[in-house]
C-alpha cells in the first residue's frame, strides 16, 4: 500500500483523510472579519432536557478562566438563552456584518430573541428559513476575537440538527440527558448522529439527576435511578457532571442572572472543553 500523500484528487481511496475534507467542504465560510478557534456544540435527541441551561453554564465557566465566549443560540424556535444572561440589548450591524450584542460580563451572543420586537411572539417557519437562520448566524456575524463558541443546538436529529452538524465547524459536541430511561435511549440517537457525521463528543451531562432533602441533605432521585454512567461506558463517553434540580439556578435563569452562578456542577465538563479543545497562545 502506498504511502498517503493528503492528496485526495490523485487517489481512489476512500480513507479518513477523504472523508475529513469531504465534510469540511460542507462547512459555511465565516464573516471575513470574525476569528473564533473552537467550536463547541450542546446537542440532545429530544428537548426539555436542560442544553440551553448546560450551554450558559460552560459559557460563564470558560468566561471566568479567562476566555473571551460566544454563544451562537440555534434554537430558533425556542431560544432562551438572552432570558437567562437578562440581555435585551437589539442586534446590531452595518454592511460588513451583525454585530452580536454582549452580556453583562462580556459573553457575545447571538439569538433570534434579540431580533424579534416583541420576544412572546412565536417564529412559525418552516425547517429550511429556520436551517438558513442558522446558517446567517455563522456567516453574518462578527464573532470577534471568540475563544470558544458554544452552540445551542435544536432537540432532535432532523433537518436543522443536521444543518448544525453540516455547515458549522464543530471540534466537539456535548451531549445532554436526563434519568429517564426513555432519555437514554435518545442519547444513544444523538450520539449515532455525532459517529455518523465524524463530530467527536467531548462527554456527557446528566440534568436534573436528583434534589436534595431541605432537611437531611440527602439525594431524592426523583426521576428514578440514574444509567448515565452505564450509557457513557457504553459508548465509552466522558461524564462531565450531573445538575441537581437546584431551585437558586433556576431562580438566576429566571432573573437573568446565570453569570452570578456560585455551583461547581460543571467543572469537569469545562475542564474536558479546555483538555480536548486548547487554546494556543
Amino acid at each position: 500500500m502506498s504511502e498517503c500523500t493528503h492528496d485526495c484528487s490523485t487517489c481512489s481511496s476512500n480513507c479518513a483523510s477523504r472523508e475529513k475534507q469531504s465534510r469540511e467542504s460542507m462547512f459555511e465560510k465565516p464573516n471575513d472579519l470574525s476569528s473564533v478557534k473552537h467550536v463547541i456544540g450542546v446537542c440532545s435527541g429530544k428537548g426539555g432536557v436542560g442544553k440551553s441551561l448546560v450551554t450558559s453554564m460552560l459559557a460563564v465557566l470558560m468566561q471566568r478562566r479567562g476566555y473571551k465566549v460566544g454563544i451562537l443560540d440555534a434554537d430558533i424556535t425556542g431560544p432562551s438563552i438572552p432570558k437567562a444572561f437578562g440581555l435585551d440589548k437589539p442586534v446590531e450591524g452595518d454592511g460588513l456584518g451583525m454585530i452580536p450584542p454582549s452580556t453583562t460580563t462580556g459573553i457575545d451572543i447571538m439569538s433570534v430573541n434579540l431580533m424579534l420586537d416583541d420576544v412572546t411572539r412565536p417564529v412559525i417557519w418552516r425547517g429550511p428559513v429556520i436551517a438558513g437562520t442558522v446558517k446567517q448566524f455563522w456567516t453574518d456575524t462578527i464573532w470577534n476575537d471568540i475563544d470558544y463558541l458554544f452552540v445551542d443546538c435544536p432537540p432532535g436529529t432532523g433537518d436543522v440538527p443536521l444543518t448544525v452538524f453540516q455547515s458549522l465547524p464543530l471540534d466537539g459536541i456535548v451531549i445532554v440527558s436526563s434519568p429517564q430511561d426513555l432519555v437514554a435511549m435518545i442519547v444513544s440517537k444523538a450520539a449515532h448522529m455525532a459517529d455518523m457525521m465524524q463530530v467527536p463528543v467531548l462527554g456527557l451531562v446528566e440534568n436534573m439527576s436528583y434534589v436534595i432533602c431541605p432537611d437531611c441533605g440527602k439525594e431524592i432521585h426523583v426521576f428514578g435511578d440514574s444509567h448515565i454512567e452505564e450509557i457513557a461506558e457504553k459508548f465509552s463517553y466522558d461524564l462531565l457532571g450531573k445538575i441537581p434540580m437546584d431551585s437558586k439556578l433556576a431562580a438566576l435563569c429566571d432573573k437573568g442572572w446565570i453569570e452570578m452562578m456560585e455551583n461547581n456542577y460543571l467543572e469537569a465538563a469545562a475542564d474536558a472543553v479546555e483538555a480536548k479543545c486548547p487554546i494556543v497562545k
